[in-house]
């Protein structure tokens, strides 16, 4: 299910990239701002993010779909070692396969230039930016999470804010790293690509950024106020996490 989901993450950003970047797409002719069509493509991603955390493979997983963010988990006491790996291992192979599913759908226009496989690279203001972008963007989206998923009154809107998110870091911080926020999301365009520009960026801000606002968190809240590991929990669907959702005084 986890690979399953960042696959279909892959495969929309593909394929939406695709359509909107690429020179003879018919919607690039006609949308010539390139800004709107950053934030056209920020508000695709971001929605299919929100559909996967709430669909049934998200609600029963727990809808990470990024290493970074199970080694927080993991961190947090939240998921085993074992599953925290496989839970990684499945990120890189699903991913990667959405992108070569996506290259057998798009045959040559995946490699592109405009598109080039979605690779994220770092923007014009080179690598040390790329790096702080990665890192800020990180800690913000790790920081909402926990506050959100482990609130009440908020939890059930978790997904809809991470999503949100995605959207707005798409449309104003994808210029400076393009965006990754997550390894095997990188590993998974580099691969078939073969581009592995300032690869380690994209291997070390992100769990960086998300672990320091794990601690950060902990600082503020201690581990007891960290419920479970899943991103949308008020649902029928069996959690396979340490989990202690029910002393929220929740139902689901």
């Amino acid at each position: 299910m986890e690979g399953a989901e960042l696959g279909l993450f892959m495969i929309s950003a593909c394929l939406f990239v695709a359509l909107l970047e690429y020179p003879a797409s018919p919607a690039h002719q006609s949308l010539t701002d390139p800004v709107f069509r950053r934030v056209l493509i920020g508000a695709v991603m971001g929605a299919t993010a929100i559909g996967i955390i709430y669909s049934p493979i998200g609600q029963r997983s727990g809808a990470h779909f990024n290493p970074a963010v199970t080694l927080t988990f993991w961190r947090l006491g939240k998921i085993p070692p074992w599953d925290a790996i496989f839970y990684s291992i499945s990120h890189f192979v699903g991913g990667t396969l959405g992108v070569i599913l996506s290259a057998v759908l798009l045959g040559m226009v995946i490699a592109d230039p405009t598109v080039n496989y979605v690779v994220t690279t770092p923007g014009s203001d080179g690598p040390t930016i790329a790096f702080i972008s990665e890192v800020i963007i990180s800690f913000l989206q790790m920081s909402l999470v926990l506050r959100l998923s482990n609130s009440k009154r908020f939890g059930r809107f978790t997904g809809v804010f991470a999503g949100v998110m995605v959207a707005l870091y798409i449309s104003i911080e994808a210029p400076y790293s393009g965006m990754s926020m997550n390894p095997a999301r990188t590993f998974a365009s580099a691969l078939p690509a073969n581009l592995w520009t300032a690869g380690w960026i994209y291997f070390t801000a992100p769990p960086l950024g998300m672990l320091a606002a794990a601690e950060l968190y902990l600082h503020q809240h201690t581990i007891h106020k960290v419920f479970c590991a899943k991103l949308h929990h008020h649902n029928d669907k069996r959690c396979i996490f340490r989990c202690n959702y029910h002393a929220m005084g929740i139902g689901g």
